[in-house]
């Protein structure tokens, strides 16, 4: 017994981490099992197997698989104590894997085969209901579940485009209609399953490592599979939603630019909508179902939010973003469903400050204090598939937005007008149509162009034929 459980106790300083030393009697015929979920430096779930006196033990990265279809990695550790079957706690730091560890589930099990290079066995535990086999490669362990699961889970929804709101004045019904802060950040939809998380921007790119912060919403969800919609978005001094701001996470990929900038500037995942659970898609269930589900999820930590919504009074909440100086808010019909992809009037969003999403079709060389610089961009909106001049906008840029515009439409010049139809004035350098902006102004004129508008930043998450011109439902 001493021998089994030597490195075990070599590895642990008992008077400093509240872990069981292994003073017990074994018992050398038991067959229970237990799976703790370990809050460590990386989120992992330990198996651990009665056996000879001691727990035979295997680290899961990505938890126990529910189904044939994946194996998934089993790193073999070192035996542990029969008193670890029971064992919940906090492990120091500084100590052998600190942090927190939980019972996720636990029961017996039934061994057809228990070698030194594969055991297959039935678990019946209060979560665990199957016939697994563990076996040895040439590096390490896998697991593998031989037998389909007792319910069978439908499978997570793939690729999903995010719904999207059209812009409208408030409903005259609000009581039946949930309301929600409009967010002015970038949308991602997060896919996640226990060990793994996928950012996809409503482009259909994959934007996880540009926001690394956010994998820590890992540690809150455990082992459970969910995809979630929302929205990544940067605060200003007085906490308020700013596009701007989130500019400089927007547009770098390098892994050491991107450590530096997420200490200047860190971003927040606000979680407004569950569209799958579980096994349990949820892209049919009415909106109210959908955030009672979210709400009871629980989650909340450092870059991550489930901010509240309020049934009714809409008007109450207009008027509140409307004093912080917040852009809006977004209506959603309580008994309406998710619809992927498309621009509903399930959603509403009532605007305080006005927005749109433009192309860049050229710009104007700058005079005066400018001179040399950019001085104006020229932006458009696609109609019938045609790009229809919209105006110059020449407010809005930082030196930083100045210098990153510099290097995207440098590369894009052309001869040709992109526009169709009315054109820019003299002196226009023009560009490919393929960079989207987002700026806000005060109205659309009667020659269709914008007044007072003023640039916000570029939108790397919408492809510039999907631009059109927003106007009141």
């Amino acid at each position: 017994m001493a021998d089994r459980l030597a490195e075990y106790r070599h590895r642990r300083s008992f008077g400093k981490t509240p872990e069981p030393h292994g003073d017990g009697r074994p018992n050398s015929a038991g067959n229970r099992f237990v799976v703790q979920e370990h809050h460590a430096r990386r989120l992992h779930w330990d198996l651990r197997l009665e056996r000879d006196g001691v727990l035979r033990s295997w680290a899961l990265p990505r938890g126990v698989p529910d189904d044939p279809e994946h194996n998934r990695l089993a790193v073999q550790t070192e035996d542990h104590p029969l008193e670890y079957l029971e064992f919940e706690g906090e492990i120091p730091e500084g100590q052998y894997g600190a942090g927190t560890m939980t019972i996720w589930d636990r029961g017996t099990y039934e061994a057809e085969k228990f070698g030194d290079d594969k055991i297959v066995m039935r678990l019946d535990g209060e979560r665990i209901h199957g016939t697994y086999a563990l076996f040895r490669t040439d590096k390490d362990w896998l697991i593998h579940r031989m037998d389909p699961p007792d319910r069978p889970a439908n499978p997570e929804p793939g690729s999903i485009t995010p719904m999207k709101a059209t812009l409208a004045e408030l409903p005259d019904d609000e009581d039946d209609w949930g309301f929600e802060i409009k967010w002015d950040g970038v949308r991602a939809i997060a896919h996640y399953e226990p060990g793994r998380l996928h950012l996809i921007s409503r482009n259909g790119r994959d934007i996880t490592g540009q926001y690394p912060e956010i994998g820590r919403i890992g540690r809150q969800l455990g082992a459970r599979k969910v995809v979630l919609d929302g929205e990544l978005v940067a605060f200003d001094d007085d906490g308020r939603p700013s596009f701007q701001r989130m500019q400089p996470r927007m547009h770098v990929t390098s892994e050491a630019e991107i450590r530096r900038r997420q200490n200047q500037i860190p971003v927040t995942y606000v979680i407004f909508d569950l569209l799958y659970l579980d096994g349990r898609p949820l892209l049919e269930e009415p909106y109210e179902v959908r955030r009672q589900e979210l709400d009871r999820l629980d989650l909340g930590g450092p870059s991550w939010q489930v901010p509240e919504h309020h049934r009714g009074d809409g008007s109450a909440l207009r008027d509140a973003a409307r004093e912080r100086g917040l852009e809006g808010i977004i209506a959603k019909r309580l008994d309406g469903r998710y619809w992927p992809g498309r621009r509903s009037r399930d959603w509403l969003k009532i605007k305080n400050v006005r927005s749109q999403e433009l192309v860049i079709g050229g710009w104007l060389p700058g005079k005066g204090s400018r001179e040399g610089e950019l001085g104006a961009l020229l932006v458009g909106y696609y109609t019938e598939g045609e790009l229809r001049y919209a105006g110059k906008v020449g407010t809005g840029f930082g030196a930083e937005a100045l210098k990153l515009l510099r290097q995207r439409l440098a590369p894009i010049e052309r001869k040709a007008s992109p526009f169709t139809g009315r054109q820019p004035e003299k002196g226009a350098i023009f560009v490919r149509p393929e960079l989207v902006c987002e700026v806000t102004f005060s109205e659309w004129t009667r020659a269709g162009t914008l007044r007072h508008p003023s640039y916000q930043g570029l939108r790397a998450d919408k492809a510039p034929t999907d631009v059109v011109k927003e106007e009141t439902a």
